[in-house]
């Protein structure tokens, strides 16, 4: 049994550790593959390097770059492991380019859905869990925990409330792939619930 599982949230919203975490207690029960983006694979990992890490560049060449990691990534890990009967956990997927270019850059929801659907060819998610969190607590996170800021963590404050509200815009559109989880909460019950809610669906299917 194969399934595509996206984790989404906004900058501090304990996404990567909640996947980690989840992605330990699912691997007793099912194949799982663990991947990010931008990167997963060698080129993708590169261009992440190049967007992350790199000076100011223009709204639609970083909208661009993501789609094309995203491209190498599927073609070099995603799709082989679903047909290899893997359940694979993504630390962000296209979503991310919807709510982070396409609508808190400006360049538009559907104008940043087109360059990437020619890139996904089709392949959304199963599932996709989006963790809650506000802009507040997500940037106190950021800055209590002394992680290395990378170029999107140091946009203002708009910027990050134009990333949620694209998020949910999202998500009231297309509300059967999305599961919900209250990121305020510690990170424990994140888990828990987070994992709870993997295990429901993958019983189901």
């Amino acid at each position: 049994m194969s399934a595509f599982i996206t984790f989404e949230g906004p900058e501090g919203s304990g996404k990567t550790t909640v996947i980690q975490q989840v992605a330990e207690k699912l691997k007793y029960e099912y194949n799982i593959i663990l991947t990010r983006e931008p990167g997963g694979v060698k080129t993708g990992e590169q261009i992440r390097e190049v967007l992350l890490e790199g000076e100011d560049m223009d709204d639609r060449t970083e909208a661009l770059l993501f789609a094309a990691s995203r491209r190498e990534h599927l073609v070099g890990k995603v799709i082989p492991a679903l047909n290899n009967g893997n359940v694979v956990l993504c630390d962000r997927y296209i979503d991310s380019s919807l709510a982070y270019q396409g609508y808190a850059r400006g360049i538009g929801i559907e104008e940043v859905k087109s360059i990437n659907e020619f890139a996904i060819n089709g392949l959304y998610p199963d599932l996709t869990i989006y963790l809650d969190v506000s802009v507040e607590v997500g940037r106190e996170r950021i800055l209590k925990n002394q992680r290395n800021q990378n170029r999107l963590d140091q946009e203002d404050v708009k910027f990050h409330e134009k990333v949620v509200e694209g998020y949910k815009k999202i998500i009231h559109n297309e509300s059967e792939r999305f599961i919900v989880i209250n990121a305020d909460q510690s990170i424990d019950k994140v888990v828990k619930t987070t994992y709870e809610s993997i295990i429901n669906y993958l019983e189901k299917l």
